[in-house]
């Protein structure tokens, strides 16, 4: 799950003007001329999701990433040298069937990277990530980019390579398509991302009839000692995914504050109504849920329906795994 601003706390190398080729849009392309020079002696550039583009004088192949986006990189195939995340990244399940023995891992909490060891793995590009911060897609260029400390921490890395950003919001299909299109322009094979298309598709649809057979309503939340938070399942791209499919999430103010509806502990169990409870991982678990004496009894958690919930990362692979582990709560899961 994402989070609320508060929750999120979780130098260009310019090539001649004549040899570049310029992008319209967020899509990439490497000059490879007739003459024999190779993809990664070809002028490069970019244009991410926030209109930035990005150029180089080569193929950028040291790439740093943030874990989530990360994660879309290696299911298509291109391994980044460096990788920071909210959480510590070898213990992170969601990269359990990587191979990261090669990769520096340079952050493992929110904002706190180490910029001595990014420098060492020499990448020519940083990807990171960027939330709109309404329901329109407004990007606030005052903001570091999503999982960056600051504005300072963000400067620093642009001496180390050029950022660019996937904007997370709106239709989660689209963000795929992002990550997509940004792994592609890095050398991805379109024959992977074809084949772990295939299998999304298979998930979706299983997932789509899971959810015409279900009556469950599901609550995806996040819990700490201040209260419980909510995710509006419009605002957020996965569960706007999961809803297209037919998936009922709790969804009680739409039209209210965005991103989060934010409940107290003493009003919590009463505004929650989901049948299934997915629970952040880095938040309240089951356990800590009980000892709050105005929620243990909600009837989800009396019927022991919670869920820990790791956010997957939204490419064609995370997405097909993640929706069949959501498929199998719909179909074992009872109405309470």
């Amino acid at each position: 799950m994402t989070h609320s601003k508060a929750l999120r706390r979780s130098v260009l190398l310019f090539a001649p003007l004549l040899a570049i080729v310029s992008l319209v849009g967020c899509s990439a392309t490497s000059d490879s001329a007739s003459g024999g020079s190779s993809a990664a002696d070809a002028a490069w550039s970019f244009t991410d999701d926030t209109g930035k583009t990005v150029t180089l004088d080569h193929e950028p192949t040291r790439i740093a990433s943030y874990a989530d986006y990360a994660l879309g990189l290696l299911s298509t195939g291109v391994e980044p040298v460096a990788i920071f995340g909210r959480v510590k990244v070898m213990s992170d399940d969601r990269f359990d069937k990587y191979d990261l023995s090669k990769t520096a891992i340079v952050g493992n909490s929110y904002g706190e990277i180490d910029l001595e060891k990014l420098a060492d793995a020499a990448p020519d590009l940083i990807v990171a990530g960027v939330y709109p911060t309404d329901r329109q897609g407004t990007i606030n260029k005052d903001e570091p980019y999503y999982s960056l400390a600051d504005k300072e921490q963000q400067a620093q890395l642009e001496k180390i390579a050029p950022i660019v950003a996937i904007t997370v919001g709106g239709k989660g299909s689209d963000v795929i398509e992002s990550v997509n299109t940004l792994a592609t322009a890095l050398g991805a094979d379109s024959a992977t991302i074809a084949s772990a298309k295939k299998k999304y598709d298979a998930a979706a649809a299983d997932l789509t009839a899971a959810a015409r057979e279900s009556t469950l309503e599901v609550t995806q939340m996040y819990a700490d000692a201040d209260g419980v938070y909510v995710v509006k399942p419009g605002d957020e791209p996965e569960t706007e995914l999961y809803r297209s499919l037919g998936v009922d999430f709790t969804d009680i103010h739409p039209d209210g504050e965005y991103y989060w509806d934010k409940y107290s502990w003493e009003n919590a169990a009463q505004m929650m109504t989901g049948d299934v409870l997915l629970v952040n991982v880095e938040g309240f678990q089951k356990k800590d849920l009980l000892e709050q004496a105005t929620f243990a009894d909600h009837p989800a958690l009396a019927a022991g329906q919670v869920y820990a919930w790791n956010d997957a990362a939204l490419d064609y692979a995370s997405q097909a795994a993640h929706m069949v582990e959501l498929t199998k709560i719909l179909r074992e899961a009872k109405k309470v």
